[in-house]
Order: C-alpha cells, then sequence, then structure tokens
C-alpha cells in the first residue's frame, strides 16, 4: 500500500517538477464574493505564493458506527491542483490489528482500499458513488487546507447571505455542491454537501448531508489554517461524527516527496 501511494505520488512530482508559485495579488481575488476575500486575508495567503501542491501529516480518530469504539490514526497526504489528485494514506489498529488505508483520486476517479496487516482486503471501493464522494472531499481540502486555491476558475460562486456562500465545483464531467459558513472575523467554520456518500464496505452506499465543522485556527508556515476537523453524517436518526482530524504540519509547493 506504501508503495503504491509512493508511486502515485512520485508520478506526480515528475509532471509537476517544473512548477512555480506567483505571488497571490488583490487582483487575483478581486471577483471572489466578499467574505472569501476576507477569508483569505484572514487566513494570510494574499501576498503569499499561489498553490499547486500541499502535503499534510495528521492524526485523530475514526470509526465506522457509533456504537463502534474509536481507533486512532495517523496519515499522511498529497494534494495537486494541476490535474486534481489526491492521495491520502492512513495507518490505524482495527481489534488489534494493523490496518492500512489509501484514498487516490486521480483523472475524476476515486478508489479507496483498506487492508488489515497490509494483507486482507477489507474494503474495496470505487465507483461513480466514490468518483462524486471524493470530488467534495478534494473541494473540502481547498477550502480548509490550502484558500489560496480558491481561486480556481473551476468554482462558481453564489452569495446566500453575507456569511454563507454556496458553490459549485467542477472536474471535467464531475460537479458537486456546497455551502460554505463564516463567522465575522473571516474564518469559514463549517462546510456542507449533499454530494458525498457514506460506505462502510466499499459496495453499498447511502447519500446524507456531509458536514466539516472546524476550530482552532493557527498559523502554519505564515497561514492561518483551523487544526481540528470533525466528519459528520447528518443521519435521519443521528449526526454521526465518524472522524475527528487534527492537522500536524503542512507545507505547500513541495518540490519532491517528503
Amino acid at each position: 500500500m506504501k508503495k503504491f501511494f509512493r508511486k502515485e505520488v512520485l508520478q506526480c512530482f515528475e509532471r509537476t517538477k517544473d512548477f512555480k508559485g506567483d505571488i497571490l495579488s488583490e487582483n487575483d481575488i478581486k471577483f471572489l464574493p466578499d467574505i472569501i476575500q476576507k477569508y483569505l486575508h484572514y487566513v494570510g495567503a494574499v501576498g503569499q505564493e499561489k498553490v499547486f501542491n500541499f502535503y499534510v501529516l495528521m492524526d485523530g480518530k475514526i470509526r465506522s458506527k457509533s456504537s463502534d469504539p474509536w481507533m486512532n490514526f495517523v496519515s499522511e497526504q498529497y494534494n495537486f491542483l494541476d490535474n486534481y489528485t489526491r492521495a491520502f494514506y492512513i495507518k490505524a489498529k482495527k481489534m488489534g490489528l494493523p490496518a492500512t488505508g489509501l484514498h487516490l483520486y486521480k483523472n475524476e476517479r476515486a478508489t479507496m482500499v483498506i487492508k488489515l496487516m497490509n494483507l486482507f482486503t477489507i474494503v474495496d471501493a470505487k465507483g461513480k458513488e466514490m468518483d462524486q464522494g471524493e470530488t467534495v472531499t478534494l473541494f473540502n481540502d481547498m477550502c480548509f487546507m490550502a484558500p489560496a486555491t480558491l481561486i480556481d476558475k473551476n468554482i462558481e460562486w453564489k452569495e446566500i447571505n453575507p456569511l454563507t456562500i454556496e458553490a459549485n465545483f467542477k472536474n471535467g464531467n464531475l460537479s458537486i455542491n456546497a455551502k460554505l459558513f463564516f463567522n465575522e472575523k473571516g474564518e469559514m467554520i463549517n462546510f456542507v454537501s449533499d454530494d458525498r456518500f457514506e460506505t462502510i464496505d466499499g459496495k453499498t452506499y447511502k447519500n446524507y448531508p456531509w458536514l466539516t465543522p472546524v476550530s482552532g485556527y493557527r498559523e502554519f508556515n505564515g497561514r492561518k489554517l483551523p487544526i481540528s476537523a470533525k466528519a459528520i453524517y447528518h443521519k435521519p436518526d443521528e449526526e454521526f461524527c465518524y472522524g475527528e482530524f487534527f492537522i500536524k504540519s503542512i507545507i505547500y509547493n513541495c518540490k519532491e516527496m517528503l
């Protein structure tokens, strides 16, 4: 799993090895809704390099059902924005056994594989629901982890009110919708989409509103980001929080694999 993760990421670096980040200017953001402009100033994106990739280390806890015990995890992730790619590698323990997972999104296709002891596949998810759902995840990453990328021309914006924005994001034939919620300070505090699917086994998919409330903005390498997020499915009978994520470090515009 880790070797495949490295192989996919190295291919992305080969493709982008000559990229250079221009400076994000006021002129670049002037077409955005006012609260998005305020957000980009608040997080310190304006005046710094535009982002074409980023690397994130996280830890936290996850579970499949509300009745399940939490599993602690550590993860590393690379996102590339030229040809939208997301590679997310996670390590945890399930029933006391080491488990690894790889979410891969590239060329408008998404897969999720989870293995026990790096040998036994317990989840192998793919298909149109995964493709759409991971497009939501990619856009969520852009919003919270790399706000400088919100100048992307594949995003259409609609202001609902001064602190709520609707966004439509397209990647080729894939199109998703989300609502972004802000506070008066200019912090984005929640992201809600109806276009993501829950799956436990990679075979059955259920569609519920997906929320990622965040908290605790602090500085990472000169840019402010939320340090923690929850991942929640709003089900008819409960708000099921299946994951809590904590950013440990983030690096932008990497030239090589770390």
